[in-house]
Parts: structure tokens; C-alpha cells; sequence
């Protein structure tokens, strides 16, 4: 499936079973009731100081006391937990904060507004100690003034991978949402994707002018259709929205650890917190070869090895929904889920 070529301004004026929990239907939405302002959290990575950049939203009213740090997957930037096209159906931020839960979605270093530093510097390991940054300036009241008594990771892709990482090295956050990825990735697509559809920022048309070096990597124009999202499950101005505002590079130096560390390997079972697994039944990169993804059921067996008894691991499906779940067309199920997952194992 290719995007349809809607008009820019149409765009940005726009912009199953569950083991163990129960959701709860979303409300209405209001932008009254939902405050989303940025942010820099200056971070010590790379050898340098850095600044990790990310958007706040919280309830207007208030008094969420449980903040969700939202790390986006490789090619991503933050935008795709706020994504300005109909954000009252696809914006995970707003629907939460309308739901009375804080989040703070991050650029991760190299990517978005947040410091680009010479792509070898960026690790996997480095992103990890930037994200505990975060966390920690969270639960202290540098961010908005709250001091956030229960600190959640939810990763996408690469950013469950780094949300791995840090939980299972700093032992700092009351729960871990880890989206888009199994331990044992399916092989053939993912070379395929990697090779054939990643290419060095400096060749897009799109991203070249920030200036980034060889070393970042994006997607192809137009291939994030077949790479990210189930062509069933999908808006086409969703498609085109991603590709102009959510699209963004990552460091060729961080995907070994990524990868080796964060996706593949046991490291996992050091999480010592609540874990949620969720991915879509038609995620072909994670699911299909190895990992069956048509149950919930099959799904945590295959995965329960790669986690310890404190991670109490819970699984979700999200029938017919590609990789990119929280841009899926029923994504409103897996943001309900969610909310379910954390009253019962992180309490809101």
C-alpha cells in the first residue's frame, strides 16, 4: 500500500484478547481539559552535556501524582505519540491527559529537537543513561513543577528496546510498556527493511538540511507504509502525516545495542517492575516466523522466558494492527488497555 497524496493543509488541520486486565472506554475530547507544554532536560551523555527535548501533557485540572515517559521507535521523533493529524483519535498524549494521566514523550538524543551529537558517539547504552536522566528530573519537579511520585516507560520498537535498557540497569520506574517488539524479531523482514529501506540521512530530501552526518539513518520516501503499518488497518492521511512530521533518523552506531542487547537478548529478565507486552497481530517484523502474535496467550509463552517473576508480565494483541500500533485505526483499544494495565499493576 502507498500513501494517498492529500493536500498538506488537509493533513495538518486533521493534525484481542488481554491476559489479565480490563480496559475503559475513552471519554470525549476537549482541548480545555488537556495542557501540553516543551521542555529540555539537560543530560550528561556522549561525554558531553546534552539536552533531551520532549512535550508534557497533563490533565488541565491537574494532580496526576504517575507520569508515562514515551520513547519513540528508530525513525521516529515524539511527534508520534501526538501526531497533529485528528488528534483526538490518534494522539496517545492527549487521550491520555483527558483521561487524568500525565506523559512526557522524548526526542531521544540524535533525533527531533533533542541534542544531535556525531551519530558514533550515540549508543544504545548512552540512551539509556539519558532516558534515567529524565526519569530522575521527573520525580525531583524539574518538569512542570510536579514532583511525580510513579515514573512508567512505554517504549515503541527501538524505544522499548532502550526502556529495556534503563529498567533493567537503574531499577528507577514503577512499570515498563514495552510496544512493537519481540525477543526474537523476524530475520528476513528486518534485513530486508534495514537494507532496502533505510538510507544515510544526508540522501533525504526531507531530513538532509538538519545537517545530520552519514551515520543517521531514515527511512526511505515513502516506504513507511509497507514498513510500519498494516495497510487494513490504517488511515492514508495517517501514512502521509507520519512521513512529514513524525519521520526522523537514528544512529547506526546504537543498533547493535539495540538490537543485540535491548530486543534480543535475556537482559529483559533484570526488569524489576510490571511489564505490559503489546503488538499488533500483523506487526511482520516481530511476529509471523517465530513469534505468533494471533493470541495473547501465544504470544506471552513464547515470551514469559525472557522475563522475571517481579515483571508479572501481561499481553496484549491488537488484531489487525501493523507495527506502529498507537497510530493504528483501533488504537483506541491498546490506549484503553493500557490505562486498565496501570491502575491494576502501577495504581493511578
Amino acid at each position: 500500500m502507498r500513501p494517498l497524496r492529500a493536500p498538506i493543509a488537509a493533513i495538518l488541520t486533521g493534525c484481542a484478547v488481554l491476559v489479565g486486565m480490563v480496559g475503559v472506554p475513552g471519554s470525549a475530547s476537549a482541548a480545555a481539559q488537556v495542557t501540553c507544554t516543551e521542555a529540555d532536560v539537560p543530560v550528561s551523555a556522549v561525554l558531553l552535556g546534552q539536552i533531551m527535548h520532549g512535550q508534557l501533557c497533563s490533565p488541565a485540572s491537574g494532580g496526576s501524582k504517575m507520569v508515562q515517559v514515551l520513547l519513540p521507535g528508530a525513525t521516529f521523533n515524539r511527534k508520534y505519540w501526538d501526531l497533529p493529524y485528528e488528534p483526538d483519535r490518534y494522539s496517545y498524549q492527549r487521550d491520555m491527559a483527558r483521561n487524568g494521566l500525565a506523559t512526557f514523550a522524548v526526542d531521544e538524543l540524535g533525533v527531533g529537537q533533542s541534542s544531535r551529537p556525531l551519530s558514533v558517539l550515540v549508543t544504545g547504552a548512552g540512551q539509556s543513561s539519558a532516558v534515567h536522566q529524565v526519569v530522575q528530573a521527573l520525580r525531583v519537579g524539574k518538569l512542570g513543577g510536579t514532583r511525580f511520585e510513579k515514573v512508567v516507560l512505554v517504549g515503541h520498537s527501538a524505544g522499548s528496546a532502550i526502556a529495556v535498557l534503563e529498567a533493567s540497569a537503574y531499577h528507577d520506574v514503577d512499570g515498563v510498556v514495552l510496544t512493537g517488539m519481540t525477543h526474537v524479531p523476524n530475520a528476513p523482514v528486518v534485513i530486508k527493511d534495514m537494507a532496502l529501506g533505510l538510507q544515510p540521512v544526508t540522501l533525504d530530501p526531507q531530513l538532509a538540511k538538519r545537517g545530520g552526518d552519514p551515520g543517521y539513518l531514515t527511512s526511505r520516501p515513502g516506504d513507511r507504509d509497507e514498513m510500519y503499518f498494516s495497510s487494513t488497518d490504517v488511515e492514508p492521511g495517517v501514512v502521509q502525516a507520519d512521513e512529514m512530521v513524525a519521520k526522523d533518523q537514528v544512529s547506526l552506531s546504537s543498533l547493535p545495542e539495540i538490537i543485540g542487547l535491548g530486543l534480543a537478548s535475556p537482559i529483559s529478565r533484570g526488569i524489576s517492575a510490571p511489564v505490559l507486552l503489546v503488538n499488533g497481530t500483523k506487526d511482520t517484523g516481530f511476529c509471523g516466523l517465530v513469534r505468533d502474535c494471533s493470541t495473547a496467550e501465544s504470544l506471552r509463552a513464547a515470551e514469559s522466558m525472557y522475563f522475571g517473576p517481579a515483571a508479572k508480565l501481561s499481553v496484549y494483541v491488537l488484531p489487525g494492527a501493523g507495527h506502529a500500533v498507537a497510530l493504528a485505526e483501533n488504537a483506541p483499544d491498546y490506549r484503553d488497555v493500557t490505562r486498565g494495565w496501570l491502575r491494576q499493576y502501577v495504581g493511578v
